[in-house]
């Protein structure tokens, strides 16, 4: 039996939105929007007060800004958008209905709630316990509720998504084989469904153990189980953003990745390998043996920095061959200097993948080194990093979907489009020298969440080199420019979708229409390969290679010196 519903088909892509799906979408984007703004106005606090020369935050504040910021921008913000993707990925990609409306609704509002609940706990000033939360020591039992029933909200969010992938094969609105894009997305919520689990393995006895039904919580088994979680998370992020960036390569140049297959290969690698990566967290744990460090972060690892290898290689690579295609031929890159870098959707998401190979990458590697990982263990490097993976990778990778969504999924004009020009550049490069600077000051020994890094006052103070101020104040000053790159896309986002000029929706339709071949975003819609003949990316991937290869002896260096040997 097919349930009644509408397909409107956008003029402007070809794209088919079913009017369920189309809702869930939009309420989903701009409610991650909106706690994007919450961290982002939080953010100003966190790096004004870690900037020494401004300290502006009291301490019991900062860490009640610094908990906020790290759970809207790492988990409310990116997950209320990977629904969104979710659905998009499924039901238009695959043009089809969306399999449970009434749950997805009822998944959205168990996400909003928990989402509210965990803020609400936060700022009453009662769960100041950062984003880990590690027992014993505890925050107010309504921030664990808050988590759990934002959790379940996703993991039904997730379950919709694949009953919505039966419902296309069923109803046979695709041919073949699911596109790239959506094989990718499925892979991202395969590791959700284990991550969000992961939580609720260990975040119910907690919540428990805060209402004071259960004693205790064991710390090293909570930091294990947590840290499945934690950095499971970002690994959600890592197959979203990568299946992004194969639809804007697609949308963008009408490029097909350059083998299916081993596209397809790498994603699977990061089902089977990306978890076990999470342990470089617990690479200073003594609880932990090393046999179990060393298998985890020494050899599975490096199947998930294989499969990352490949998509870095596989994505500017399509990009070339179809640049290529239309005739951009003129030596290694006339294909990388003719694309369209005014269209920010295209500009976001290159400079997204090469800073999140460059800088989140690389450092990531040497972190997953137990010898290298003793040298920033709690560093304010590890924040450094982490802000390279998932604010340059995956919310720079959002923010240039979102341009391509404004027209074609809101269907408003876009206001101020030199803003929208520029913004990708403003808060991606700012974001880079950001990352760098802390990752250095982390280099010299500044900790990860301290307050105040000089302990002024107390009898442990002490007192930095120079260098550790300086990059410390870089920190802050790039800081500040890169929220005014975020704050310049809310203002364009949100002006646009509520204020733009409205475009014309497209027909409407009782039932899907087949792709047509010459549909602008065929590319992302149907499975094919492009070849190899992309000499450009080639010479790039080894500048990356040499670059990973001297960064990572750097760090033995410095492990030298910190450790000599007589």
């Amino acid at each position: 039996m097919t349930v009644q519903t509408t397909y409107r088909t956008c003029p402007r892509s070809g794209l088919q939105f079913e009017k369920q799906a189309e809702a869930l979408m939009k309420i989903n984007a701009v409610t991650a929007v909106v706690a994007l703004l919450v961290g982002g106005l939080l953010a100003i606090g966190v790096v004004l007060t870690r900037w020494p020369a401004v300290h502006w935050l009291a301490a019991d504040t900062f860490y009640m800004v610094l908990t906020a910021h790290g759970i809207d921008m790492l988990i409310f913000w990116i997950i209320f958008f990977e629904v969104a993707v979710l659905y998009f990925a499924s039901s238009t990609l695959l043009r089809c209905r969306l399999a449970t409306p009434k749950i997805a609704w009822a998944a959205y509002a168990l996400m909003l709630i928990g989402a509210i609940v965990n803020n609400v706990s936060v700022f009453q000033g009662s769960s100041s316990v950062m984003m880990t939360s590690y027992v014993p020591m505890m925050a107010h039992w309504s921030f664990y509720l808050g988590l759990i029933l934002f959790a379940v909200g996703a993991l039904i969010a997730c379950f919709v998504f694949f009953g919505t992938l039966v419902v296309a094969k069923r109803e046979k609105t695709y041919q073949g084989s699911v596109p790239l894009v959506t094989f990718g997305a499925i892979t991202a919520a395969i590791i959700a469904v284990f991550t969000i689990s992961s939580g609720a393995i260990i975040l119910i006895p907690t919540f428990l153990m805060s209402i004071g039904l259960i004693n205790e919580v064991d710390p090293l088994i909570y930091r294990t189980i947590w840290w499945a979680f934690g950095h499971s998370s970002q690994q959600i992020n890592v197959a979203a953003h990568i299946s992004i960036w194969y639809a804007v390569a697609a949308i963008a140049f009408g490029a097909k990745p350059m083998s299916e297959r081993v596209s397809r290969g790498a994603f699977l690698l990061y089902i089977l390998f990306l978890q076990l990566a999470s342990a470089h967290h617990l690479l200073a744990d003594p609880g932990i043996s090393t046999e179990w460090k060393v298998v985890n972060t020494s050899y599975f690892m490096y199947f998930a920095v294989l499969a990352s290898m490949i998509h870095a290689l596989s994505i500017p690579g399509a990009m070339e061959v179809a640049q290529r295609a239309r005739g951009y031929n003129k030596g290694l890159f006339e294909w990388l200097r003719k694309a369209p870098w005014g269209n920010p959707t295209f500009s976001g998401v290159f400079i997204a993948l090469v800073g999140f190979g460059f800088l989140g990458g690389i450092t990531g590697v040497m972190m997953g080194t137990e010898q290298l990982n003793l040298l920033i263990h709690n560093t304010i490097y590890v924040p450094g990093h982490f802000h390279a993976t998932v604010v340059i990778g995956t919310t720079l990778t959002f923010m240039a979907l979102t341009y391509f969504l404004i027209p074609v999924l809101f269907q408003r004009e876009m206001i101020a489009p030199g803003l929208a020009k520029i913004q990708p550049y403003l808060f991606g490069f700012s974001m880079y020298f950001f990352c760098l600077v802390m990752m250095g000051a982390g280099t010299l020994g500044v900790s990860r969440r301290h307050w105040d890094m000089a302990f002024s006052g107390h009898a442990l103070a002490y007192e930095w080199p120079g260098a550790a101020y300086l990059m410390m104040g870089l920190v802050g000053i790039s800081g500040i420019v890169a929220i005014a790159g975020g704050a310049i896309f809310v203002y364009v986002t949100v002006m646009s979708v509520f204020f733009g000029k409205k475009l014309d929706a497209g027909v409407v339709s009782p039932k899907f229409t087949p792709l047509m071949p010459a549909a602008p975003t065929a590319a992302a819609q149907t499975y094919g390969s492009a070849g190899f003949v992309a000499p450009g990316t080639f010479v790039l991937a080894m500048f990356f290679l040499v670059t990973f290869v001297l960064y990572y002896f750097v760090n033995w260096k410095y492990l030298g010196q910190l450790w000599g040997l007589s």
